[in-house]
């Protein structure tokens, strides 16, 4: 009982740590993207924008980025071989516009991802001195490349990436999609991701990835990351390899999105993410999510247990468990702009996610990953 008693307490030592780590993580953040001054003129900016199956997003995304209140920029799309309406929409839409270059892409070469691909093949075509990587499901505030330059300029940064305000519509989405921000306010500590060479300590958003162009070819660009699923991470790791400068900013106040739509989307969408996540190291992956469900239910069970009249242990460390998991999930939801309400649907959330955690694991080791009616190839997995 007493090795029973230091457990539970251990659980609420480690939810106090993510607690800390989370309000250095909001201090760092204080600043969004938005707070910059806004640079009317400046470098070159080449917008790139990967289109695969998006005749619903694609107008409004690119109608946003052609608003850009920023003098020297180019925006060009390329249809990811879509088998909608894709390309024939933009062209309807924007037929000669002068800033808009509309390109059709090729397969992928055996052992590229997709997406990775078809960005590799929008930097062949771009001018710009800054390369801005973003998704057609994105839609960005006319000021958005303004201050996303000024920030560049100001941080002396060869890569930045932000945080967006991630929109949801089904409850797969509001369960899941805030997980995303929990996981990296809780445990990503910016204070030294930005100031120690340890790679696993990064996170990018692929959604808004703005280059140095000088930084994306000294890294490899996309062609070296073609194999990761979450080529995002990947080259944000390989910017920290190189000893180059980037930063995780918060500019939801500036840029929206929503990346998926249902359930099924969700599941495609994380089942193919979350072992990449992890750079495909199935003992990590397996011990980290285990953890995660230890202190996520531990607690509720021991007090759930007590109010059916079972002794399964001190409720005080559960209490407190239960308290300090409330506060950084409200933390999350409110820096984030999701309703607090959600907060009340914690274990819900992390209960799916685990769930296609499972799923990744599975279709990444058969083979069966997907997304965007696309097998990804079979990856090399490894254990630590």
């Amino acid at each position: 009982m007493n090795f029973w008693v230091e457990h539970q307490y251990s659980v609420v030592v480690f939810l106090a740590c993510l607690v800390l780590i989370a309000v250095t993580n909001l201090w760092m953040l204080r600043k969004r993207l938005g707070s910059y001054s806004a640079s009317r003129s400046g470098p070159w900016v080449s917008i790139l924008v990967p289109a695969r199956n998006e005749q619903n997003n694609i107008i409004p995304c690119v109608e946003s980025l052609l608003a850009q209140e920023y003098k020297n920029f180019e925006v060009i799309v390329l249809d990811d071989q879509s088998d909608d309406k894709t390309s024939s929409v933009l062209h309807e839409r924007f037929r000669g516009h002068p800033r808009l270059t509309v390109l059709q892409g090729v397969p992928p070469p055996p052992g590229w991802i997709g997406k990775s691909w078809a960005c590799h093949q929008l930097a062949q075509h771009a001018s710009g001195d800054l390369l801005l990587f973003t998704d057609a499901d994105t839609r960005h505030h006319p000021r958005t490349l303004a201050h996303a330059v000024s920030a560049v300029q100001q941080e002396c940064l060869d890569l930045l990436s932000v945080f967006v305000k991630e929109d949801v519509g089904s409850w797969s989405e509001r369960l899941v999609i805030p997980m995303i921000s929990w996981s990296i306010l809780s445990f990503l500590p910016l204070a030294l991701a930005y100031y120690t060479p340890w790679t696993a300590l990064s996170a990018a958003n692929g959604q808004f990835l703005l280059f140095r162009r000088s930084a994306y070819e000294a890294v490899g660009g996309h062609e070296a990351v073609r194999q990761s699923a979450v080529e995002d991470i990947a080259l944000v790791r390989r910017i920290k390899r190189h000893g180059l400068r980037w930063r995780l900013l918060d500019g939801s106040d500036l840029v929206r999105c929503r990346m998926y739509e249902n359930y099924e989307q969700v599941y495609d969408g994380l089942t193919k993410n979350l072992l990449a996540a992890f750079d495909y190291r199935i003992g990590w992956f397996i011990l980290v999510w285990l953890w995660i469900g230890v202190f996520t239910f531990e607690p509720l069970l021991v007090l759930v247990g007590r109010l059916l009249g079972m002794n399964w242990g001190d409720v005080r460390p559960a209490v407190g468990a239960v308290v300090l998991s409330l506060g950084l999930w409200g933390m999350t939801y409110k820096r984030f702009g999701y309703p607090l309400y959600y907060v009340l649907f914690y274990p819900a959330s992390v209960a799916l996610t685990l769930w296609l955690a499972i799923g990744s694991l599975m279709r990444t080791l058969n083979g069966r990953a997907i997304w965007k009616a696309r097998v990804l190839p079979r990856v090399r997995w490894r254990w630590w």
